[in-house]
């Protein structure tokens, strides 16, 4: 009995069988957690946003900054900088084993349900990746899943999270490999469509949750009519790459605003409030928008303004700290172009073109591939909401230009760009340079020795006598980084006998720094462009308070380290079953 038990054990109880039963635990779970973010939103964006005369009360100019400050309050008091989003989930898959903590991927959820319900300008698919997400993680921790289990697991959340908000459980398994894990094999991709599946049967069958209705549309004239495509797909990729560059110059611009980080997202908010007194349109998620402009209800002068004014209420929102989605908007912003270009043809060729609600379908999935450079989950996501295939070639043509396009405005999507930020280049889930997967925080001095500005060229040189260091940061009075002071000025600007002299007098102003999460690669082009041997190490928040030292030498010693250790992770690696 022992042995057939035993033999059972050995036959199904599998690494695959484990994994596979985790993602229908993780998709039902992932379903369930969509649907009460769901209901909790629709009920209290109603509530906020429903009059009934269907005038605005002058107070919802003041709602989304009041969202904005409680995002921004809770943030600072309960996760500080460990914000997590869509990014943050593509950077633990591709450097950190899938490793995340699921208890700031729901924070983040909460977040974002606060700013959706009171009328920040995102979407809500962001939320359902990190519900998922934050899932999984809780399954493999739980367990304490191995590394590729776990890279899995979350993959599997992820999945289920697109699956649910779009209900498109096809467009879930997509997403996830053209974004989240860059790569497609068997043992991922099984799992992945269970959860997926389980997902969407739970939110779709059990609870009948159907984001977005629209009207079957056709080619009209399959001779004439791609060309327009062509150029839609064209503007959708210009389009596209200033939604990504306009919402992170919004965002730079935030970081130099001198008030405190948690009154920014309400800042941002009163923006967005006071564009929505006017055109409350851009208001939340925008699906009613969305169905307007698919079914030709409005005049392409407001489908202009409202392309605009989407793309800044959205950048204001997430750039000033809010919290939620990029892909709903950027869907909002494609189907006003598109229908705004669908408008323009058919008043020009109106016998041969279809209607303008085709166009803004097609914008949509266009507009959407070039900000998340994710084209066949566009593909995917309009075919899957739409059940109607005659629009899938014009679709599938300006979704790939789109992309084109966009990649070569603007090389980073709405994701990787954040990552590229810190020092990090990733490409099919991967790090494409070993330095760039280095950090500052990881590699620098933080016992650093200091001058103060009081200090003479005596107290350097008996300094440098002492420690043998050739280069020290000198501090004002008030503890921050005034400067820094190197033999080689100690050479050049002191004069035999002139050990009194300040070292204020032979220091270097407006050093160039390092911050803490910055890439080793930045840092040694820094070192490089400035022709350094050392770089003082600041914190973000205001530049000037040191907290470590980062040198020429500390980066060649990291650099051998971790190719040892890749060298000796790899050789493990190898003798592991399955091993290469």
């Amino acid at each position: 009995m022992n042995n057939f038990k035993s033999e059972l054990q050995d036959r199904y109880y599998t690494e695959g069988f484990i994994s596979n039963f985790l993602a229908i635990i993780i998709g039902i779970m992932t379903g369930l957690a969509f649907v009460a973010y769901d209901q909790v939103t629709f009920y209290f964006t109603n509530f906020f946003f429903s009059s009934p005369d269907n005038s605005l009360p002058t107070y919802i100019i003041f709602l989304p900054a009041a969202g904005g400050l409680c995002v921004g309050l809770i943030s600072h008091k309960f996760m500080k900088k460990s914000r997590c989003g869509v990014a943050e989930v593509v950077e633990a898959t591709a450097l950190q084993g899938g490793k995340i903590q699921s208890k700031f991927a729901f924070y983040e959820v909460f977040l974002s349900m606060i700013s959706i319900c009171t009328g920040g300008s995102v979407g809500k698919e962001a939320p359902g990746i990190l519900a998922g997400t934050g899932v999984g993680a809780t399954v493999a921790n739980r367990l304490k899943s191995p590394d590729h289990r776990f890279r899995i697991l979350i993959a599997c959340g992820a999945s289920g999270g697109i699956a649910a908000a779009f209900h498109a459980p096809l467009a879930g398994v997509v997403f996830v490999v053209e974004v989240i894990l860059g790569e497609l094999q068997a043992r991922t991709l099984i799992p992945v469509v269970l959860s997926s599946v389980f997902s969407t049967l739970v939110t779709d069958i059990i609870f009948g949750i159907q984001p977005i209705q629209v009207s079957y549309y056709g080619m009209e004239n399959p001779f004439y009519e791609p060309t327009f495509y062509i150029i839609m797909g064209v503007l959708a990729g210009i389009v596209s790459s200033i939604f990504i560059k306009y919402t992170y110059l919004t965002q730079d611009s935030f970081e130099k605003i001198p008030i405190k980080p948690y009154l920014k997202p309400g800042l941002g908010g009163l923006v967005v409030g006071c564009i929505g007194y006017f055109y409350p349109q851009i208001f939340g998620i925008g699906y009613d928008v969305i169905k307007q402009s698919l079914n030709n209800e409005l005049a392409m002068q407001m489908l202009l303004i409202l392309l605009v004014l989407k793309i800044v209420a959205f950048a204001f929102t997430v750039g000033s700290g809010g919290s939620g989605g990029a892909i709903v908007p950027s869907l909002f912003v494609g189907s006003m172009l598109g229908g705004s270009f669908g408008n323009l043809v058919n008043y020009i060729f109106p016998l041969s073109t279809a209607p303008a609600g085709a166009y803004a379908l097609v914008g949509m999935g266009a507009v959407f591939a070039g900000v998340v450079r994710a084209p066949l989950t566009a593909m995917l996501i309009l075919f899957e909401l739409t059940r109607d295939y005659s629009l899938i070639l014009p679709l599938m043509l300006a979704c790939v230009i789109s992309n084109v396009i966009s990649t070569h405005l603007h090389e980073e999507s709405i994701y990787t760009e954040l990552l590229r930020r810190r020092g990090h280049i990733i490409r099919a889930g991967t790090e494409i340079n070993l330095m760039e997967s280095l950090t500052v925080r990881d590699n620098m001095v933080g016992d650093v020795l200091v001058l103060n500005v009081k200090d003479t060229t005596a107290d350097l040189l008996n300094l440098m006598q002492k420690s043998k260091h050739a280069g020290f940061p000198v501090l004002d009075n008030q503890g921050k980084l005034a400067g820094i002071v190197t033999l080689h000025d100690m050479r050049d600007k002191v004069e035999q006998g002139e050990l009194e002299k300040p070292v204020t007098q032979i220091m270097t102003k407006g050093v160039a720094t390092a911050y803490p999460d910055e890439s080793l690669d930045i840092v040694l082009k820094r070192l490089a462009a400035h022709d350094v041997g050392r770089l003082p190490v600041v914190s973000r928040n205001d530049g000037i308070t040191l907290i470590g030292i980062i040198t020429r030498s500390d980066i060649v010693k990291s650099y051998d380290r971790e190719i040892v250790n890749r060298m000796q992770k790899g050789e493990d690696d190898n003798l592991k079953p399955g091993g290469r």
